[in-house]
């Protein structure tokens, strides 16, 4: 007997013990079905990590008991059952790792109103290939002239500037959101106004990106989200950040299971968890492709985490659904090569709670069934569910997602390497009846043939213009319905961010007002520099001075904000001042600390 055969032989027995052990409750079963419970790792998943927990997702942790957790190789696991805080279901913690290469059977009662029935999975754990340490640049990059900002108040922040082309036709569809990176001599999350004037900035220590810088709701709150840290090997290692509205962080997300979060997608749902996507490096023989027997694969993962508690709710493997063969990223040729065969750029939750995946490597969009991980169907690639129609077919895209009439919008890059010689934004709709795909709108720039290698997204605004961010271009667009464009700006020289949004915002920073103040012996005046590094709505600002700090008396009327940054003269030479930052009908937003001039 092959060594094969005699393991799947084992395998089969460990299952019918589990299965004959508990016969005399399944016999009490009722014929009503209870509720059900998707258990990740998800079945036949072939590379779950040996640290990875078992995600029950469906009922409330009381439901479950009676559970059993078994390694071919290391035997039976004892563990810990933790709560989600969303009361729907709870992750086993195992007390220690599984082996590498061995199989793992699972299984529960859940129990209901007195119904009783048995539920199990069982999967193969993954030989993991471990990422080098990461290397940090420890010297920022010197940027063109000119394509940096200072300011007098905010010495230490040095934002790219930001060229505006086409001024924005709707001010009031809100601010644009982005992450500088590629060139700049800082690099974090940033948000400009409609007219690329500095709204924040936080830069990030050197070797040190973000992305995907976006407003969400997160338990009732209006919320400011972004990942940030470092890539390795093209793979995203770090967590995502959860601000509120004075920009101080809330909660962090981190990928689970001993995975590292990556920098693609972070999208948070009203009820608390977070879709992440992790790059997962196994060991893999590819010689039946025709690769090397020990080649590495960067299979792609995507979890649903509980924010609150850090569990890991929900994991697809993108290997145990999608064959290596729908890649049309070459195989690797050598040993030690890295096959980013699949690479899962965005995750979209539909309203039927079946995800969107997109996986630019297979050019192709899927829908996928989260209660089973099948995939329901797939746009574009080697076996689209879908006819595609006149200028449908998309390559190497970036950022699907599901416009409420059911039309699928995303990025086009078409190039990694080139297939045609533009990027587009495209909005695609399906017919499920005639298995067709039809284009409905293409976005380009005109006279400008735009080709992206990496990068770029698309959102659908209120107003019904179309908002696109060109990735690796650095450019930002957006277009009217009608397709003529309503707003272009660009980052300068190579600079770049992986998506740029549009929302509307509202902050007051937790911290104070920043100001500098000089006075001329004899001049009778005092020239102020203030800033208030993220604050919306500030429209004037008011100065403050008196003999003393407890005497502060407003001098002059209000003078009007002008940006990040606003200079005043005030006739005064008092030796205490401050500014107060005001907001409609005069409001009070803030005021800075009181300073003595220089």
């Amino acid at each position: 007997m092959r060594f094969s055969d005699a393991l799947r032989a084992v395998r089969v027995l460990a299952v019918a013990m589990v299965l004959a052990a508990l016969a005399p409750v399944a016999a009490q079963a009722a014929a009503a079905p209870l509720p059900p419970v998707t258990i990740s790792p998800l079945r036949g998943t072939p590379d779950a990590t040996p640290t990875t927990q078992i995600s029950f997702l469906g009922v409330p942790a009381g439901d479950l008991s009676r559970i059993s957790v078994r390694g071919s190789r290391s035997g039976s696991h004892s563990g810990s059952l933790e709560a989600y805080s969303t009361g729907n279901g709870a992750s086993y913690l195992p007390s220690r790792p599984f082996t590498a290469g061995e199989h793992v059977t699972v299984s529960a009662l859940e129990t209901v109103a007195g119904q009783k029935e048995i539920i199990a999975t069982s999967f193969t754990i993954a030989t993991l290939y471990t990422l080098p340490p990461s290397s940090t640049s420890k010297t920022a990059p010197v940027a063109p002239p000119g394509t940096t900002q200072t300011f007098v108040s905010a010495p230490t922040l040095h934002p790219p500037m930001l060229t505006v082309t086409v001024p924005a036709a709707d001010p009031a569809l809100g601010d644009i959101f982005l992450a500088p990176k590629d060139g700049a001599p800082q690099q974090g999350p940033m948000i400009v106004s409609p007219t690329g004037q500095l709204v924040w900035f936080d830069p990030l220590p050197l070797g040190t990106e973000a992305t995907n810088v976006e407003v969400q709701s997160y338990l009732g709150q209006t919320v400011l989200t972004y990942w940030q840290g470092h890539p390795v090997e093209n793979v995203g290692v770090g967590y995502g950040v959860i601000d509120n509205n004075h920009y101080q962080t809330i909660a962090t997300v981190k990928a689970g299971n001993g995975l590292s979060m990556d920098l693609h997608e972070f999208d948070v749902e009203p009820n608390g968890t977070a879709y992440v996507v992790a790059f997962e490096p196994v060991y893999e023989n590819l010689s039946l492709l025709g690769g090397p027997a020990r080649a590495i694969v960067d299979d792609c993962v995507v979890q649903e985490v509980d924010v609150r508690t850090g569990l890991v709710m929900f994991e697809w493997h993108a290997m145990g659904h999608i064959s290596l063969t729908d890649s049309y990223v070459p195989r690797p040729s050598g040993k030690g090569s890295m096959w980013n065969a699949f690479h899962v750029n965005s995750i979209y939750l539909e309203p039927n709670q079946d995800l969107l995946i997109s996986a630019r490597a297979t050019w192709t969009v899927y829908e996928v069934n989260p209660s089973n991980g099948e995939i329901v169907w797939r746009l574009g690639g080697r076996h689209s569910s879908f006819k595609l129609g006149p200028g449908v077919h998309f390559a190497w895209q970036h950022d699907a997602t599901r416009l409420p009439d059911g039309t699928i919008q995303m990025f086009d890059n078409e190039d990694e390497p080139k297939v045609e010689n533009r990027s587009r934004g495209i909005d695609v709709a399906l017919d499920f009846t005639n298995h067709s795909a039809t284009l409905l709108h293409q976005y380009v720039i005109p006279g400008q043939p735009l080709l992206a290698n990496s990068q770029g997204d698309v959102q659908q605004l209120p107003n019904g213009d179309t908002f696109v961010g060109w990735g690796e271009i650095g450019i930002i667009s957006e277009f009217t319905p009608a397709g003529a464009l309503s707003l272009e700006m660009k980052l300068p020289g190579v600079m770049n961010s992986y998506r740029e949004y549009r929302f509307p915002w509202n902050a007051i920073p937790a911290t104070p007002p920043a100001v500098v103040a000089s006075s001329a012996s004899g001049s009778g005046t005092t020239q102020f520099a203030v800033s208030w590094n993220g604050a919306t709505g500030v429209l004037s600002w008011q100065v403050l001075a008196g003999a003393s700090a407890s005497t502060l008396a407003p001098v002059g009327a209000p003078a009007p904000s002008s940006g990040f940054e606003t200079m005043i003269t005030a006739a005064t030479s008092a030796p205490y001042v401050a500014l107060q930052a005001l907001g409609a009908n005069g409001a009070l937003l803030g005021t800075s600390a009181t300073i003595t001039p220089s």
